[in-house]
């Protein structure tokens, strides 16, 4: 009887082996996924369009421009192309027409800091450009930037032989709210700070003034020394007025308490006789 039953299993157990067999003989061959290659990429170009309403007159800076990627050959005729040296060559340049946002940058649309005639056009109708020295202390410690506006401030040495200390330096504001269009050579309003040199102190900073400004920044430069204060962007523009010389004993407490300030004298004449009176 055992020997039925394993007869049985065996012919059982290789019944089911032929019939896996004959299942996968019938079913369809196994599909073989191909890898496709990557679609090759079609060739682009970027050229620089205003990145808004640019006004004739402006001085461009790098975020007035964005970059348009398109095919070659819908590039438009004249348009600038996109790269490092381009941004750098109209970097502070001048607009010469309205560009609407949106609209190709050509070099007819700029006048570049280096070609002729920029530094004329960027003035403001009727004004002059003259340049001022300074160092380290007098040009505020390179801090300076074209678009910023300055008061010019004269400190001369008077005379030696005065006999009281505190009157023979003096200070004045000769100018005010006055605006810088170059700083060296660079003439860009609103720079970035990758503009300038790093730690570089300016030795010349150019300023718009009228005709009869110039002529007194000309002769106080022979006067004496000058220096350009910083006004703050929410000052309001000054009313030109009379301004007290500031000498030194108005600043150094030592040189006023040392009495030797002299007031004014009046010579007061009576018949023969004439007498200095000292009015402190």
């Amino acid at each position: 009887m055992s020997l039925r039953l394993v007869v049985i299993a065996m012919m059982v157990t290789t019944a089911m082996a032929l019939g896996m067999i004959a299942y996968r003989m019938a079913l369809p061959p196994a599909v073989t996924m191909l890898q496709m290659p990557a679609p090759v990429p079609l060739p682009t170009a970027g050229y620089l369009v205003a990145a808004r309403p640019l006004p004739a007159g402006t001085l461009a800076r790098d975020e007035d421009f964005n970059v348009r990627t398109v095919r070659p050959d819908e590039v438009p005729q004249g348009a600038l192309s996109m790269g490092p040296d381009v941004l750098v060559s109209i970097r502070g340049g001048l607009i010469r027409r309205y560009l609407d946002a949106g609209a190709p940058i050509t070099f007819a649309d700029i006048l570049r800091p280096r070609d002729r005639g920029f530094l004329a056009a960027v003035l403001s109708p009727g004004t002059r450009a003259i340049s001022v020295g300074v160092d380290a202390v007098t040009g505020v410690a390179g801090l300076i930037w074209p678009g910023d506006r300055v008061d010019v401030i004269l400190t001369q040495q008077m005379d030696q032989n005065n006999p009281a200390p505190g009157r023979r330096v003096v200070s004045e504001t000769v100018l005010t709210d006055i605006r810088v269009i170059a700083v060296d050579q660079e003439i860009v309003q609103g720079a970035s700070d990758t503009t300038g040199v790093a730690g570089k102190v300016a030795r010349t900073v150019t300023l718009q003034v009228t005709q009869d400004e110039a002529e007194r920044i000309a002769v106080a430069q022979r006067l004496g020394m000058l220096a350009l204060a910083i006004r703050a962007i929410a000052d309001a523009p000054d009313v030109q007025s009379y301004r007290p010389s500031v000498f030194g004993d108005d600043v150094s407490p030592a040189l006023s308490a040392s009495g030797d300030r002299p007031g004014s004298r009046v010579e007061v004449i009576e018949g023969d006789k004439r007498t200095d009176v000292t009015f402190r």
